[in-house]
């Protein structure tokens, strides 16, 4: 069976299962398209971060000094940060701050706001959000609540939803360094200048939004993990305020005035340090929160470097892998590998990689079975009942003729000896006694009519609509 063919009978599968069954819920690390980039993030940060910023100086244009420190080699040199004493001052004044505001970010301190963005989730309808301020007084008392630990019930009707988003900004604001981090301030400059080129190759005034969502994807993935977390619940909060924008009168450029200051620009600034930087910062905010949604999905291409790094490395340990280029064409991609290893026949990893989507759907399907009868089951199965080539046996694999208790090598065989169990085996109980006669008395007596019942016997274990009534 084509491999092309099973593959796309497994992501048809498991989109209907991750959507529409929540009993499979805890499985669905199992069909997560980022699951290999998390995983090559968590054991290999070093040749992770490597892979990343070379994608993303194929985008944007990074001096020696901008690259060295978007990796973290060189402390950032960001405009009007020259004075030492008030930057002293200012690290005098965080350290007497509490555990939440002012304090470097950790999840635990994200457990905390994220009640904060819970609350105005249910209230984005409020005229004015983010942009009245609350009551300072009640602002206060939250504010100590947070840094206590306190539990606080913010639907009793203590706290204005005003309070909670003049709160929301106070904590970014106070934060030791804007959520996108000092070491990717020059790198966001340069995604809001991406712009289209025209036929002769002259740019364009047109910003090139696919270029710029790239580009944020793979920054985003560097970016530490406690910061991720949270600019993902601010994102999603922002892009649900806009959308409320009729009522609330906040469109996601007004909310990217209120934001951008606590997000993007460098602490111990002014206005007049950024000049001309506002604008792009500002539009740069407003680009985020209207495309959020897309920003945190890893490009399909390191999606497909990841995978095939843990894939091939069952067989050939190599770290080679993360230092080929990345071209579009997947097919392209294998080739390299195989070539820079010496390997002059792919199919032995194309069988692997075979036998790999085999298992996938043999254990989806283990998944499917064991689901209560209820019409999401029926489609389910008819998903795999579109794709009988999925149910039959591969071509080139000889078919068994007449032997005794025959057994098929094909797929569907296997699923249904491994994967229905004790329950198919019922259904089987009495259909064996009579195959496993047939058998006997073929060996014993060649007989023509034996052999014509094994065959119809095949035919009917593998649902085939074909009956043969003779041979």
């Amino acid at each position: 069976m084509p491999h092309q063919k099973l593959s796309a009978l497994v992501d048809a599968i498991c989109s209907l299962v991750i959507c529409n069954d929540s009993s499979l819920q805890r499985h669905q690390i199992i069909f997560n398209p980022d699951f290999f980039v998390e995983k090559l993030r968590h054991e290999k940060p070093e040749a992770f971060t490597e892979l990343v910023v070379s994608n993303i100086t194929r985008l944007i244009d990074l001096p020696g000094a901008e690259l060295a420190q978007l990796m973290g080699q060189e402390d950032p040199q960001l405009p009007g940060t020259s004075s030492g004493f008030f930057r002293s001052l200012m690290s005098l004044k965080r350290k007497e701050k509490g555990v939440v505001f002012g304090a470097p970010l950790t999840e635990e301190g994200i457990a905390q706001i994220s009640q904060l963005i819970e609350y105005l989730h249910k209230h984005l309808r409020v005229e004015g959000l983010f942009r009245v301020p609350g009551n300072s007084t009640r602002q206060q008392n939250l504010k100590e609540a947070l840094n206590s630990g306190t539990e606080i019930d913010l639907d009793s009707g203590e706290f204005h939803s005003n309070d909670v988003a003049t709160l929301l900004k106070m904590f970014l604001g106070e934060l030791p360094e804007p959520l996108l981090t000092h070491k990717h301030f020059h790198a966001h400059l340069k995604i809001s200048d991406l712009m289209q080129f025209d036929d002769k190759g002259n740019k364009t005034n047109i910003p090139d939004k696919q270029r710029q969502i790239e580009a944020l994807q793979l920054l985003f993935l560097i970016l530490p993990a406690p910061n991720r977390n949270l600019l993902k619940l601010l994102l999603d909060l922002l892009y649900q305020t806009a959308k409320k924008q009729d009522r609330n009168k906040m469109s996601a450029h007004n909310l990217a005035l209120m934001f951008s200051p606590h997000i993007l620009w460098p602490r111990n600034v002014t206005a007049s340090d950024l000049q001309e930087n506002i604008p792009k910062l500002n539009n740069g905010m407003a680009f985020m929160i209207k495309h959020s949604q897309k920003l945190f999905k890893a490009p399909s291409y390191i999606r497909e470097c990841a995978r095939l790094h843990y894939l091939d490395s069952r067989t050939h340990a190599s770290k080679d892998d993360l230092d080929l280029p990345v071209p579009r064409n997947f097919k392209d991609f294998q080739l390299l590998k195989f070539k820079k290893r010496g390997l002059v026949d792919p199919s032995a990893h194309q069988e692997d990689t075979q036998q790999h989507t085999e298992e996938a759907l043999k254990e989806l399907f283990h998944h499917v079975h064991n689901m209560p009868d209820s019409a999401k089951k029926k489609k389910l199965i008819q998903q795999f009942q579109k794709h009988p080539e999925a149910l039959t046996p591969q071509a080139g694999v000889p078919t068994p003729r007449t032997q005794k208790r025959a057994r098929t090598r094909s797929f569907s065989g296997l699923i249904k000896r491994k994967v229905l169990g004790s329950q198919g085996s019922l259904d089987k109980k009495g259909k064996d006694a009579v195959l496993e006669s047939a058998g006997m008395k073929e060996q014993k007596h060649g007989s023509k009519e034996n052999v014509s019942m094994d065959s119809r016997k095949y035919t009917r274990f593998h649902g085939s609509s074909t009956k043969e009534s003779s041979i």
